[in-house]
């Protein structure tokens, strides 16, 4: 008799992931959410069965309970479950479980591990769990039928040392979800070194600070200054793609534009390469046709375009507005309009010089509230730090036809309708942007 997993969190991004794994696996699965969402839509679509809100009546004898890291002790279907008798696993826990007898491609890294782990998914047949949509699959599962499974790898909550990787992927190692290392650099980094050690190959970026210090590690080493050359931003049918050289394996093209994007896809490439040969992969990773949220653009004619990014990080932030740069120069657009919901309390203290530099080179800038992620109300004086900017600030924006409102209250304080519109937050901005 197949076991009954019942998801608490179904609708969060990974955990979907895992949901549907399990139910393509043969368990019968069922989850729960706050709040209906596009994701918990599409999983009732795929027959899982999805309850909204959350309730203790929910838990229905499973044999397996896994919960978000979000879901707090209080939870009363964490209380009901804990009392059922079920096994209860937190997502981090549950790996070993989810991921065993599978030769798992990982990877990690502070940004761009959902980019990456796209990209290899398109260049190796492998089952794909990653924490974000892909254009080529539709989805943020993708099945396959052999052994091997891409992995977007999780330091958050270090859980990324629940797996044993066979080849590991490391594109940065900048720190980041500090509160969970309790503020230790050493601890950080050492888990990262911890996650390395486990795989059987690895493939990092040499050039980032704590990453080089690793000359001990037998390890395949990109260096992006000196081993990825000619990149060029280009258009294919309007859509954008980066064109560049690595080492010695010729020229490459890939959907996305920026150096960041050729860094990714050359760790990419450079793992693939252990497991299909070079012309495969040359030809395969054209099939890459970018990641839902990552500068993804939903609206675009002659005189608009409107994209959604999920950078939420200074970092994040600063590689999408170059690469917006360069596509605007390509599509002719004159004016740059960035839309920023800053992601958590937290984030945006701890990181408030760097958010302040990292919009160089806009011509707008409109702040909505910070989306807190359940994290406790702390004012910023924004008007203060980001006056050099003029911003506008907006509780929302809302899409309308060939616009986009601004709005504060019921008051339209703008209309957006030409230039590049690029909307940039790890919340709910990718709803207003989309929805009407």
């Amino acid at each position: 008799m197949a076991k009954k997993v019942h998801f608490i969190g179904i609708g969060g991004i990974g955990l979907s992931a895992l949901a549907r794994f399990l139910k393509r696996n043969g368990y019968i699965i069922s989850g729960s959410d706050m709040r209906e969402s596009p994701i918990t839509r599409m999983l009732q679509s795929e027959g899982i069965e999805v309850s909204i809100p959350q309730s203790a009546d929910n838990i229905k004898e499973p044999s397996i309970v896994i919960h978000s890291a979000a879901i707090k002790p209080d939870n009363p279907e964490l209380i009901a479950a804990q009392k059922s008798g079920a096994l209860v696993l937190s997502r981090k826990e549950s790996l070993p479980f989810i991921l065993k007898d599978r030769r798992i491609f990982a990877v990690a890294g502070a940004h761009g591990k959902s980019t990456t782990s796209a990209m290899l998914a398109s260049m190796i047949d492998a089952t794909v769990l990653i924490g974000a949509e892909s254009k080529q699959f539709g989805t943020n599962m993708h099945y396959e039928e052999n052994q091997n499974l891409v992995f977007e790898a999780d330091e958050s909550d270090s859980s990324f040392l629940n797996i044993s990787p066979h080849i590991a992927i490391v594109i940065n190692a900048e720190p980041e979800h500090m509160e969970h290392y309790d503020h230790d650099l050493d601890r950080f980094y050492g888990a990262y070194r911890t996650f390395l050690e486990k795989a059987k190959i690895r493939v990092i970026n040499a050039e980032d600070p704590f990453l080089a210090t690793l000359t001990d590690l037998d390890a395949i080493r990109l260096y992006p200054s000196e081993d990825i050359k000619e990149i060029k931003s280009l258009l294919i049918d309007g859509e954008p793609y980066t064109s560049f050289v690595l080492k010695d394996l010729g020229r490459f093209e890939v959907y996305g534009m920026g150096e960041h994007i050729a860094i990714n896809a050359s760790l990419a490439i450079l793992a693939a390469i252990n497991h299909t040969t070079l012309d495969e992969v040359r030809t395969r990773i054209r099939n890459y046709k970018g990641i839902k949220k990552r500068f993804d653009i939903i609206q675009k004619s002659d005189k608009v375009a409107l994209i959604d990014d999920y950078a939420h990080h200074p970092t994040e932030i600063e590689a999408t507005i170059k690469s917006a740069r360069k596509y605007a120069k390509l599509m002719g657009l004159k004016k740059i309009t960035a839309i920023w919901q800053p992601h958590k309390y937290s984030r945006t203290i701890d990181n408030l010089e760097k958010f302040k530099s990292c919009f160089a080179g806009i011509d707008e800038l409109i702040i909505l509230p910070v989306y807190s992620a359940g994290e406790e109300e702390v004012f910023i004086d924004f008007a203060k730090h980001f006056g050099a900017y003029e911003p506008i600030f907006a509780d929302r924006v809302q899409k309308a036809h060939t616009a986009l409102k601004v709005l504060k209250a019921d008051q339209t304080l703008a209309q957006l309708d030409e230039g590049l519109i690029i909307g940039l937050g790890a919340g709910d901005i990718t709803y207003q942007l989309r929805e009407g």
